[in-house]
């Protein structure tokens, strides 16, 4: 329907034949019969009293008056076009695009969204979700909210919340071994690892036992996933111990899900940042005005 041509007749089919030189590749464009568009043409022929083809073996050209109506019906043609679909463009919901992670989308924004709606319930808000989000990337998406550090995004994006993560497992985990948030008792359990490039952006295991002063290898029941949903899922199926986000893992605290088990560790200059795009929608800045102010909510 947003962009199905609008029904011109004999216009459309005149501005096909003269543009494309062929009854039959202008059939084939409109998805007509070629003696469709031979009748339409004779039709209007006669109607102008003369012709506006010349025909032979290869395809037809436009005769002298031909050219002149041509002129004339693809430029109404062109005119009619803009003008349907700025009137759709007008009629359309407002579509939000939003480029993050997996773990931002589905721990913070999932749980939050219907709440946006209701302030702008005329507004769709697209999540594209990436497990591979790059803070350096050049997106032409309306906001974009990634993980870094400052030195990662332009001057204008906006600090959501800094890096402060802290060992989380289930309940029932916790009470089983007696992790009481000693930091070597952590170091003895099985770790949930988020699989990264050789350089994280992020904390791992490795920065908060170096943190604490506790010395842990590697393990051959820690267990790697590729994205931060899957760390907690097993998490709370208590197959071991995760570092838990600040921000993504508060509403499983909140809820018992998870229990914090350990010493937190933080660094001011990275985390979430939210990135705005480079033009801007109304409905894209009240999603922005919206984010800013639920992250400020205590």
């Amino acid at each position: 329907m947003a962009t199905r041509p609008l029904d011109l007749g004999w216009v459309r089919v005149f501005d096909a034949v003269g543009r494309l030189g062929s009854l039959t590749a202008a059939a084939h464009e409109l998805g007509l019969s070629q003696p469709a568009v031979s009748y339409t043409m004779r039709q209007l022929e006669e109607q102008v009293g003369g012709p506006l083809l010349v025909r032979g073996h290869r395809g037809c050209t436009l005769s002298p008056g031909g050219e002149t109506l041509h002129r004339a019906a693809s430029a109404a043609v062109a005119e009619l076009d803009a003008a349907a679909r700025a009137i759709r463009r007008a009629s359309a919901r407002p579509i939000v695009r939003l480029f993050t992670d997996y773990g931002f989308a589905s721990f913070w924004m999932m749980p939050r969204v219907a709440a946006f709606r209701q302030v702008r319930p005329e507004a769709d808000v697209h999540i594209i979700a990436s497990a591979a989000a790059d803070p350096g990337m050049e997106a032409a998406e309306d906001v974009a909210v990634l993980f870094g550090g400052r030195r990662d995004f332009p001057a204008e994006a906006i600090q959501l919340f800094p890096e402060t993560v802290y060992p989380v497992c289930g309940p029932g985990f916790a009470a089983r071994h007696g992790l009481a948030g000693e930091p070597g008792r952590v170091g003895a359990m099985p770790l949930l690892h988020l699989d990264s490039t050789p350089e994280p952006r992020w904390f791992v295991w490795g920065d908060w036992f170096h943190a604490m002063g506790v010395e842990r290898g590697s393990n051959a029941s820690d267990l790697r996933f590729n994205t931060y949903g899957l760390v907690l899922q097993a998490a709370m199926a208590d197959q071991g111990v995760a570092l838990g986000w600040a921000g993504l893992v508060d509403g499983a605290l909140a809820d018992g899900t998870l229990v914090a088990i350990g010493p937190a560790l933080s660094r001011a200059e990275s985390g979430y940042w939210l990135k705005p795009g480079h033009t801007l929608s109304e409905p894209a800045r009240a999603l922005i005005d919206w984010i800013l102010a639920t992250v400020k909510e205590p």
